[in-house]
């Protein structure tokens, strides 16, 4: 039998099940790792050794009693932005950083019931502001295939924790693509469901209209599987869909004959690596050597997604973070002279640069006078890209294109330029406003780092999504490449 940390998360399920190994066993494989290499990577903030060999242990005794669910047993890395009980929350922010959360967010309750195994939390862009993993209060999380690069953001630090294995599988959060941008990064499979099919319960709001969990993996069977654990609708959560539960395994070995991808036009001009577009343009071939019809199509209002996000996304997270006063809890200032000086000096130490520059954008957005040349235009701009989506698939299936625009760059290279860093997420963003699913899978490597393949379906579409993906991952072998330094 191979090592451990080289097998699926579907394979760690069939060997808990067929009991070639114990959770318990498998557990401390993992921790092992932990303390072993992730000093090297800061991809966790926080490590619950403890708790998760409790876990693991009583995720043994229901296999043995004959209660286990598919996942039973089988240990996972929690982005540090979900909430859970009696473990700190940091949201990678100074604000929280003695932060015991005194429940458990949905879908930790959910990992719970299922009898998963939390290894740790962890670390990230400050309340995922970020798409290096760069603005972290805990330090810059760094990517397994070449440790001079970022991972990626926000969820930076669950992707480099499943691609160096020190986990099977993690949970990030996606705002504006910080599932799928360092998913693509660090050479994993990471999806952002449709809006409202994970509730967001629990889960530390950045931008309350965007924000949507999902799963981040080594293959599209595993994400599949971890769908079904952590969709479906919750009443505590107002943007909670209510629908029947689906298997989102169901297509994945479905034919792909006659599948219409679509590739933007807009996707493959300026900024775009040459190379990456050629990873991209590759991927299409293949799809089609399986079956597929690939054509271009046109989403002539993508390049708005950018400024109306960076409109969007700061107006909501002004309000959300005003919560954050060093009253109730969070980082209190030393000896405030009076209450103005307790939310100035508070606020001032407990964000860093990045969330202070979008709480400012945002509550300028806002203010009286700008509220319907900014916020109100941003809005409507977000109708006209989620229209182009609708138009498009009216005559394609999927919308593929690349994830980013290039594979990881080095740590520093952009923190000094705000603008050139938001670029990253172009090609992302669009999906967000829209509240559509996407994913990203790994089609190739450019100068030996990973190249993500971006992949849009319609709302509700993830199980067309992931029996595409999945279909090329069975023809390739770009998703089992894993960082040798970290094998």
């Amino acid at each position: 039998m191979a090592e451990l940390h080289h097998l699926s998360l579907a394979e760690l399920a069939r060997g808990l099940a067929g009991g070639d190994f114990s959770s318990v066993e498998l557990t401390r494989a993992c921790l092992q790792r932990i303390e072993a290499h992730d000093r090297k990577l800061n991809s966790f903030i926080t490590v619950t050794a403890e708790q998760a060999l409790k876990q693991a242990a009583e995720a043994d005794a229901r296999r043995r009693g004959g209660d286990a669910a598919p996942l039973t047993g089988v240990p996972y890395a929690h982005k540090d932005i979900f909430c859970t009980r009696g473990v700190r929350t940091t949201c990678g922010s100074r604000m929280l950083e003695n932060f015991i959360s005194p429940y458990d967010a949905t879908v930790s309750e959910r990992f719970n019931a299922a009898g998963l195994v939390m290894l740790g939390k962890t670390n990230m862009d400050e309340f995922a502001m970020g798409s290096s993993n760069e603005t972290s209060y805990f330090g810059p999380v760094r990517n397994p295939w070449n440790t001079d690069c970022v991972p990626g953001g926000s969820s930076g630090g669950t992707a480099a924790a499943v691609a160096a294995r020190l986990a099977p599988f993690g949970t990030g959060t996606d705002t504006g693509g910080s599932i799928r941008q360092p998913a693509a990064l660090c050479g994993i499979t990471g999806i952002k469901p449709t809006y409202g099919c994970v509730s967001r319960w629990g889960m530390i709001a950045f931008a309350s209209s965007l924000d949507q969990g999902g799963p981040m993996t080594r293959t599209v069977e595993d994400a599949a599987l971890v769908l079904n654990v952590i969709c479906g609708f919750d009443p505590r959560d107002s943007t909670s869909l209510e629908r029947p539960p689906e298997d989102y395994a169901r297509d994945l070995n479905a034919s792909l004959k006659g599948l219409r991808i679509g590739l933007p036009k807009e996707y493959f001009g300026a900024g775009l690596d040459p190379a990456v577009a050629d990873a991209v343009h590759a991927a299409m071939r293949e799809f089609e050597k399986l079956g597929a019809v690939v054509r271009e199509i046109s989403l002539p209002n993508g390049h708005l997604s950018i400024p109306a996000y960076y409109v969007v996304a700061p107006a909501e997270c002004s309000s959300n973070l005003s919560r954050f006063d060093g009253v109730r809890y969070g980082h209190r200032c030393d000896k405030p002279k009076d209450l103005m000086d307790l939310y100035c000096r508070s606020r001032g130490e407990g964000f860093g640069p990045e969330v202070q520059r979008r709480i400012l954008i945002g509550t300028y957005a806002l203010s009286a006078g700008y509220y319907d040349a900014y916020y109100l235009k941003a809005q409507k701009i977000r109708r006209l890209i989620r229209d182009d989506f609708a138009r498009a698939f009216k005559e394609v299936d999927l919308i593929a294109g690349p994830t980013s625009p290039t594979t990881a760059f080095k740590i520093g290279e952009k923190t000094s330029d705000p603008v050139t860093m938001y670029l990253s997420d172009i090609y992302t963003i669009a999906v967000n406003l829209a509240g559509l699913p996407g994913m990203s899978i790994p089609a190739g490597f450019v100068n030996d780092l990973p190249v993500g393949l971006h992949i849009i379906g319609n709302y509700f579409g993830e199980a067309r999504m992931l029996n595409a993906a999945h279909q090329y991952q069975q023809a390739t072998d770009w998703h089992e490449r894993r960082p040798a330094a970290f094998a």
